[in-house]
């Protein structure tokens, strides 16, 4: 009896049209754990002021990044479910589904109980651990999963930030760089609101989160905090490809409000053109795939930020893709 990997990542609307953009926005957006506010606010933030005033500028930046395949984020997931398959074998079943969007974890899951599975191995494509992404999505596959006749063994995996096969992967990538030829290196990672940080410090750790020094190692109290789950990525790079302390930032990109994670992403890229910086690469290790916020906002937005203040050019290294190490630290990840 066969076995099922499951590879989840978040989604991307069906077209870079408004009007996908607008539903794909609309699904996003009005997750409870996305915006985590009473749910008669949210559904006011969401429908009525945020997803008609986002959904025009959002098709826009989808237009610049899309392809003659499609959306990045997807074709990039597809290669790499193709890929596992190749590498697992004929004892497994590989499947792909998104978050939001398609393919749907529910219509997913159909196909995988018809399967009749021994065993689910289920992998959100999230590194770092955040209740707004790993914990909702395992929540969607679980919602589904509990209306089942029989119940198969789960496997799920919520976080991979650290391990040593993801870590390989990303230095596959970093190695195609020379850092000695780069002024500083920024690891920007996707923001959250500091608020998701306190609510999972405080399940853990009680009074634990100082959004500080508390996060300088990994502890059985910020285990599964975004935040410190960041900074041990980086510094597991930083260890690996021997960057001098004064040369590399960590901070967190897409903010929406003054109330999320810092330092961040553009204020450090302005700063450093500003203090005479001319090249920078910056990783992204929270997106597994390109997507929107590695090809257009670093790749574009912020090479022009950097320009802007007199820097010369940003760098974005790519991310891990369908890269061959990064197919074997899925398979690892997964079944070891």
């Amino acid at each position: 009896m066969k076995e099922t990997i499951l590879l989840i990542n978040l989604g991307t609307p069906n077209s870079p049209s408004i009007g996908k953009v607008g539903k794909y926005l609309t699904q996003f957006l009005n997750d409870k754990r996305v915006i985590d506010v009473n749910p008669i606010l949210r559904f006011i933030l969401v429908n009525l002021i945020i997803v008609p005033t986002r959904s025009f500028k959002s098709s826009k930046l989808y237009k610049a990044i899309w392809t003659k395949d499609g959306s990045p984020l997807l074709f990039n997931s597809i290669a790499l479910q193709q890929k596992l398959q190749q590498q697992v074998g004929a004892n497994y079943h590989v499947e792909l589904a998104m978050r939001y969007q398609t393919p749907s974890i529910k219509n997913t899951l159909e196909k995988i109980r018809e399967q009749r599975p021994q065993k689910i191995h289920i992998l959100p494509l999230y590194p770092q651990y955040a209740s707004s992404s790993t914990g909702s999505t395992i929540e969607e596959v679980l919602k589904h999963i509990k209306s089942w006749e029989v119940i198969p063994n789960l496997n799920i995996i919520s976080k991979f930030y650290n391990h040593p096969k993801f870590i390989q992967a990303l230095l596959v990538e970093a190695n195609k760089h020379d850092i000695n030829q780069y002024d500083h290196v920024v690891f920007s990672y996707h923001g959250l609101p500091i608020r998701h940080i306190k609510k999972g410090s405080a399940h853990y750790g009680g009074n634990t989160c100082q959004m500080g020094a508390c996060c300088n190692s990994i502890t059985k109290n910020n285990h599964y905090c975004y935040r410190a789950n960041c900074f041990e990525t980086t510094r597991q790079l930083v260890k690996a490809l021997h960057i001098p302390e004064q040369k590399y930032t960590t901070s967190f990109q897409s903010r929406l409000t003054k109330n999320w994670l810092t330092p961040f992403s553009d204020k450090v890229i302005e700063d450093l053109a500003k203090k005479g910086a001319k090249k920078v690469l910056v990783f992204s290790p929270a997106f597994v795939a390109d997507c929107l916020e590695t090809i257009y906002e670093i790749g574009t937005e912020y090479d022009e930020i950097f320009k802007e203040y007199g820097g010369e050019k940003i760098t974005l290294v790519n991310s891990l893709n369908t890269n061959d190490a990064w197919v074997n630290a899925v398979k690892e990840i997964v079944l070891n």
